[in-house]
C-alpha cells in the first residue's frame, strides 16, 4: 500500500501549504502521524512542482483521521518545519 497503490483503509491528510522538512523530520512525521492515527504505516508526500511536503498519506488505518488528529498532524509538521526543518524531535 501506497500513496501511488492505495488500497482500502487509506487516508490522506493534505497540508494547507506545502512546508520543507528534512529527512529526519519526515521520519519523525510519519512515525507522528501513525501512531496517532493508529495506521501501521505513515509517508510522508511531495506536493507536485514543489520540494516541500504536501502531506502524509496513512496506510491501514482503522477509521479516517477526525478532522482534529487532521489538524495535529499538520500543526506537528508546521512545527518541525519553523525548528528549520532539518532535526526529527528536537535533537540531532
Amino acid at each position: 500500500m501506497t500513496r501511488t497503490d492505495p488500497r482500502p483503509g487509506c487516508h490522506d491528510v493534505m497540508f494547507q501549504d506545502a512546508l520543507v522538512l528534512g529527512d529526519p523530520a519526515e521520519v519523525a512525521l510519519e512515525d507522528y502521524a501513525a501512531a496517532l492515527t493508529r495506521s501501521p504505516r505513515a509517508e510522508a508526500y511531495r506536493g507536485e512542482g514543489t520540494a516541500g511536503v504536501a502531506g502524509v498519506h496513512l496506510c491501514g488505518a482503522p477509521a479516517p483521521p477526525a478532522a482534529a488528529a487532521r489538524a495535529d498532524i499538520e500543526a506537528f509538521a508546521r512545527d518541525l518545519a519553523a525548528r528549520g526543518g532539518a532535526a526529527g524531535l528536537g535533537w540531532s
